[in-house]
């Protein structure tokens, strides 16, 4: 739901499932509208099942960048051939009231992509002051790997959702990975717990996913470590740069591009300087080159735009006289955020050893 000065704010999404799909649990997202692009509506939704094809919920708003204004309704809705009809029954909550301002309600059509567990739809306002529609987006975490691996082998799991974080504790303190999939060994049935960093809103929570382990993990003797011969001076090489490059991604130290562009910025230039003089000392040494993008935008954009900025990275260290077979660019997108969407840090170049 949106708010508006003088009159009100807006609403919120959920969508039924296609093919008979449950479509309860927690949905998190934003509403917004092309017409007021500076202006956004963070949402968390939760959703229950009724008899037959009824849901009921509970969704609650934010104004974006100002979490003291927010409200909570109680919402029911239809199942439809492809979604979901929702409509506002009752407010159950809200808190930075004005004389001047209030909520928009009435119905919303979402439709619902299995694939990718997203909710989309569009809100039809009662017409009271300057309601009118509303453009909303959201995505549920739920497992889409199995849910039972074998014990002691090397498994990835997958869930849906934007800007995953996982923790292995349920106070959200150990993370151990972050994006849609973890590649990791267990050894006994555990239960992750996961967040979404796509507009997180105060009432946002984390999602338990348990995984079983069949089979029990045979204990394997420690090899030896092998002696290492005493390190040989190196007069040769000239030191490198103040970039270290490991096996481990190190992001590069500077906002590197335009917003929305894979133009770079001059603050850039050092740094890729830097980075071109610890390739050129260390010649037998090969790159790769990882892009990054923050949350805002469609998936599918974040995606070509950090592949197009890994590229631009590439480009710049080739003219600087660097072999183009040592550097792999690639790009993730949004899907490996460190820090809560929406932000700029987000956006980054991350340079690691390629085998």
């Amino acid at each position: 739901m949106k708010r508006r000065f003088w009159f009100g704010i807006g609403l919120l999404l959920l969508a039924a499932p296609v093919r008979a799909q449950s479509l309860t649990g927690l949905w998190q997202g934003v509403e917004a509208e092309t017409s007021e692009p500076d202006s956004y509506w963070p949402a968390v939704l939760r959703l229950q099942q009724r008899k037959g094809t009824s849901l009921f919920g509970v969704l609650y708003q934010e104004v974006g960048g100002q979490p003291g204004i927010s409200v909570t309704f109680q919402m029911q809705g239809t199942r439809t051939a492809n979604g979901l009809r929702l409509e506002h029954l009752q407010k159950l909550n809200e808190t930075g009231r004005t004389p001047f301002t209030f909520w928009c309600a009435g119905s919303i059509t979402f439709t619902y992509d299995a694939a990718l567990e997203k909710l989309s739809g569009r809100a039809t306002y009662r017409p009271v002051g300057d309601c009118d529609v509303g453009t909303l987006t959201f995505y549920r975490i739920k497992l889409k790997s199995a849910a039972t691996v074998p014990a002691g082998t090397a498994s990835t799991l997958r869930v849906s959702g934007r800007n995953v974080l996982w923790y292995a504790d349920a106070d959200l303190k150990k993370r151990v990975a972050t994006g849609n999939s973890f590649r990791t060994t267990l050894g006994k049935t555990t239960t992750f717990y996961l967040t979404q960093g796509y507009y997180p809103t105060s009432q946002s929570a984390a999602v338990p996913i348990t995984i079983r382990v069949a089979g029990t993990t045979a204990a394997r003797p420690a090899a030896p470590v092998p002696a290492r011969a005493p390190a040989r001076p190196d007069t040769l090489r000239p030191v490198p740069g103040p970039i270290v490059i490991a096996a481990t991604p190190v992001g590069l130290p500077t906002v590197l591009f335009r917003l929305g562009t894979p133009e770079l910025l001059p603050e850039a230039i050092p740094a890729l300087d830097e980075l071109a003089a610890a390739l050129k000392a260390r010649p037998a040494l090969k790159l790769r080159v990882a892009g990054h993008t923050d949350g805002i935008g469609e998936p599918e954009k974040n995606q070509a735009l950090s592949e197009q900025r890994a590229e631009a990275v590439k480009n710049y260290l080739v003219r600087a006289g660097i072999a183009a077979g040592r550097i792999s660019p690639s790009g993730y997108g949004d899907s490996q955020p460190l820090y809560p969407s929406p932000d700029a840090r987000n956006r980054r170049v991350e340079v690691s050893e390629a085998p």
